[in-house]
C-alpha cells in the first residue's frame, strides 16, 4: 500500500453510459422524470399507509419498509448519475465512492431479506388465517424488519471494507454508472478472484437463501390455494400474493443475473443496464404494482382523494 502505484486515488472518474452530449441530455431528462416518479410514488405509498388505519397491518408495515428502501436505493445512485450527465468532469471523491458502494449494497441486501419476510407474512395470511394476528404480532414484525436492515448493512460493511483495502493501481477510471462493487474491484493491482468468490458466496447467502425461503413459502401458499373449494376463494387468495410475487420476480431476477452467474459472462454494458434497471426502474415500478394490483391500496387512494376533494370544495366555498 505504500508504493505509488498501490495507493487509492483521491477521486475517481465514472465513464457512465455515453460520451455524446446530446445523448447525455436526453438521458438526463428521461432519468430525472423516472427518479421524480420513483420518489413521489414511494413517498405517497408511505403517506397513504400512515394516514389510512385500514392499512395498519403487517403486510403494509413491511411495504412501508420496502418503499423506504426503494427510494433510498434510487437516491444513493440517481442524483449523482444525473449530475454527471451535465458535468464535463465526471469525478466522484473517494469518500463519496465508498459511501455510495456501502449504501447501494446495503439497501439491495435489505430488500432481498425484506421480500423473504413479506413472503412469510403472505404464507401466514393464506395458510393460517385464523392465527394470522397472533403469528404476525407487532413485536415479531419489528424484529423481522430490524433483522432485514441489520443483515444487509453488515454484509455491505464487510464488502466495502474488504474492497477499499485492496492495493489499487493508478487507473482511476471506473467503467460504470456508479461505484458498483464489481467495477471498483477491477481497479485493483492484484488478482481479485478471491474477492469475486466472496461476493458470490455472500450473494448466495443474502440473495439465494431469502429466495429459497420465498419459494418455500409460495409452494405452501399455492398448495393451500389449490385446496380451496370455491373459485372465488382461490382467486381472492391468489390476488393477496400477486403484487408481492411480481416484485419478487423483478428484484431477484435482476440481482441473480448480475451477481450469481460467472462475472465473465456479462459485458460491461450489460452490467450498466442491469444496474440502471435495479436503481431506477424497479423502485419506480414497485409502488405502481402495489397500487394497481391491490384492492385495499386502491380503496385507500379513493378514500384519500375523496377527502381531499371534499376539503378543497369547502375551502373554495
Amino acid at each position: 500500500m505504500g508504493t505509488d502505484n498501490q495507493t487509492w486515488a483521491s477521486e475517481f472518474i465514472l465513464l457512465g453510459l455515453s460520451s455524446d452530449w446530446d445523448a447525455q441530455v436526453s438521458l438526463f431528462v428521461l432519468f430525472l422524470v423516472m427518479y421524480m416518479v420513483t420518489v413521489l410514488g414511494n413517498c405517497l405509498i408511505v403517506l397513504l399507509i400512515r394516514l389510512d388505519s385500514r392499512l395498519h397491518t403487517p403486510m403494509y408495515f413491511f411495504l412501508t419498509n420496502l418503499s423506504l428502501v426503494d427510494v433510498s436505493y434510487a437516491t444513493s445512485i440517481v442524483p449523482q448519475l444525473l449530475a454527471h450527465f451535465l458535468a464535463e468532469h465526471k469525478a466522484i471523491p473517494l469518500q463519496s465512492c465508498a459511501a455510495q458502494l456501502f449504501f447501494s449494497l446495503a439497501l439491495g441486501g435489505i430488500e432481498f431479506v425484506l421480500l423473504a419476510v413479506m413472503a412469510y407474512d403472505r404464507y401466514a395470511a393464506v395458510c393460517d388465517p385464523l392465527r394470522y394476528s397472533a403469528i404476525m404480532h407487532g413485536a415479531l414484525c419489528t424484529r423481522l424488519a430490524i433483522t432485514s436492515w441489520v443483515s444487509g448493512s453488515i454484509n455491505s460493511l464487510m464488502h466495502t471494507t474488504i474492497t477499499f483495502q485492496l492495493p489499487m493501481c493508478t487507473n482511476k477510471f471506473i467503467d460504470h454508472i456508479s461505484c458498483e462493487i464489481l467495477a471498483v474491484i477491477r481497479l485493483a493491482c492484484v488478482d481479485t478472484s478471491s474477492n469475486e468468490v466472496t461476493i458470490m458466496v455472500s450473494s448466495i447467502v443474502l440473495l439465494m437463501t431469502p429466495l429459497c425461503l420465498v419459494l418455500l413459502s409460495y409452494i405452501r401458499i399455492i398448495s393451500t390455494i389449490l385446496k380451496i373449494q370455491s373459485r372465488e376463494g382461490r382467486r381472492k387468495a391468489f390476488h393477496t400474493c400477486a403484487s408481492h410475487l411480481t416484485v419478487v420476480a423483478l428484484c431477484y431476477g435482476m440481482a441473480i443475473f448480475t451477481y450469481i452467474q460467472p462475472h465473465s459472462s456479462l459485458s460491461v454494458l450489460q452490467e450498466k443496464l442491469f444496474s440502471l434497471f435495479y436503481a431506477i426502474l424497479t423502485p419506480m415500478l414497485n409502488p405502481m404494482i402495489y397500487s394497481l394490483r391491490n384492492k385495499e391500496v386502491k380503496g385507500a387512494w379513493k378514500k384519500l382523494l375523496w377527502k381531499f376533494s371534499g376539503l378543497t370544495s369547502k375551502l373554495a366555498t
